[in-house]
């Protein structure tokens, strides 16, 4: 028998889980989940991530009881602070329509009605500055981004402050927008969605770092083979050429009038060229340290649920 960290559930033992949780989602409320491509269908949100929602009440229930036990010990009361969720995975892989999907779901439960969503998009470093040192096409690898800033937001969350902004990233502009920020007001749980937010590392100069990680309550890593992932790239390109960039003033428009032909193969390109070695050097290896894996099929739906055992 091959020992695991993890207890693994097909999807019809894993929608098991969900007990008598009643799902509160429509059809309406499927536009706020959806993403500019991926589809997600109401079964999918029921069979997957309705039980994960239910798992996740549970885990915030237990922490609550923490703080209160601790004010207990205190003798007085602290704020309270969020509970973080860390959600990881490749470029394509539906991190974001996942994350979506959470938020509807964790929203509608009533000791957590206040969930917002962190992109690390929103820290990449602006285009100028990826242009001067020369990472425009290492964007999206750890460097591209303001980790300084990042970590500083993850501080700033997890002390409790009342009001935390972050900037705003335009995916048509494909840059930060000068003087944007979105604004976190006393949140009860914040996904912090992104493609290195499960990244660690060894001890530099003999000094501990701190990693975007350590702030996280728990940890969901959205899985897929390589194959299928580079298939849905190339798929969301082609569905972008017809749409989003036609936008003149997106940073993508010059691919617009591209063929077919023409398109796959600008695709399958920017694929091997940054998002592969990116996913294989930096992404996929943070997949261990999830505390729950979501597997995909080929069609883009959840096969199998792997969680780590406590």
């Amino acid at each position: 028998m091959t020992l695991s960290p993890y207890l693994r559930f097909s999807r019809h033992e894993w929608a098991a889980l969900r007990a008598d949780t009643p799902l509160t989602l429509g059809d309406a409320d499927l536009e706020r989940i959806h993403g500019r491509i991926e589809r997600m269908s109401l079964r999918e949100i029921e069979e997957v991530y309705l039980p994960l929602s239910r798992l996740l009440n549970l885990y915030v229930a237990a922490v609550q009881g923490l703080f209160r036990a601790t004010a207990t010990f205190l003798g007085h009361g602290e704020d309270k602070v969020p509970f973080l969720i860390g959600l990881a995975g490749s470029v394509a892989v539906g991190k974001s329509t996942a994350s979506r999907a959470l938020r509807e779901l964790l929203s509608r439960w009533p000791h957590h009605p206040r969930v917002d969503i962190v992109t690390t998009d929103a820290f990449l470093l602006p285009t100028a500055v990826l242009e001067e040192r020369g990472l425009m096409r290492r964007k999206g690898f750890p460097e591209s981004y303001d980790v300084r800033s990042l970590l500083a937001c993850m501080r700033d969350l997890k002390a409790g402050r009342d009001r935390v902004t972050t900037p705003v990233y335009s995916h048509l502009a494909y840059d930060i927008v000068p003087g944007e920020r979105k604004a976190i007001d006393r949140a009860d749980i914040v996904i912090v969605e992104g493609l290195n937010v499960l990244q660690a590392g060894p001890v530099a100069d003999g000094q501990p770092r701190v990693f975007v990680s350590d702030f996280f309550d728990f940890t969901v890593y959205v899985d897929a083979e390589t194959a299928d992932i580079r298939s849905w790239y190339v798929e969301r390109f082609l569905a972008l050429r017809d749409t989003a960039f036609r936008d003149p003033s997106s940073y993508f428009h010059r691919y617009a009038g591209l063929s077919d032909v023409e398109a796959r193969e600008t695709a399958a390109r920017i694929w091997a060229e940054t998002n592969e070695p990116n996913l294989r050097r930096n992404i996929l290896p943070t997949r261990a340290r999830a505390h729950l894996v979501l597997r995909k099929a080929r069609d883009h739906s959840v096969e199998e649920v792997r969680l780590r055992k406590l």
